[in-house]
């Protein structure tokens, strides 16, 4: 066998390797209740901020660490701990999506995925 045979075939595997991981750890979207079923996997939760509940952060006691409470789109009502910043204009934002699972009672997100609203509006009559 000549080794530019060798080496395609260890390319292919390497390749194939690749994919099977990808695959493994994609996550699926899921509301609380399906991510508490299942802690051990990673999911995309979309809901919005509850407004009633707190804001917590404090960089000066830790900077990557921010909690509020999270409405999904069923209703459920889950406290969520950011491992990252707060993101600025956080409560304007219209919808979110956490990205993370469940531990314990809270839901640990270390992505977010925000909605702001559009600073365009369709209601307005055009500038003559």
């Amino acid at each position: 066998m000549k080794k530019l045979h060798i080496v395609g075939i260890i390319v292919i595997a390497l390749a194939i390797g690749v994919i099977f991981v990808s695959l493994k750890n994609t996550s699926t979207y899921a509301d609380f209740t399906e991510a508490i079923s299942n802690p051990d996997k990673e999911y995309h939760v979309v809901g919005k901020l509850d407004k009633d509940q707190p804001l917590i952060y404090d960089p000066k006691v830790n900077a990557d660490q921010f909690m509020f409470t999270l409405i999904d789109n069923k209703g459920v009502h889950k406290q969520v701990v950011l491992h990252k910043s707060k993101p600025q204009d956080f409560e304007k934002s219209e919808q979110i999506v956490l990205i993370g699972k469940i531990e314990g009672n809270e839901f640990h997100a270390n992505d977010i995925l925000m909605k702001c609203p559009s600073k365009y509006n369709d209601n307005k009559a055009p500038i003559n």
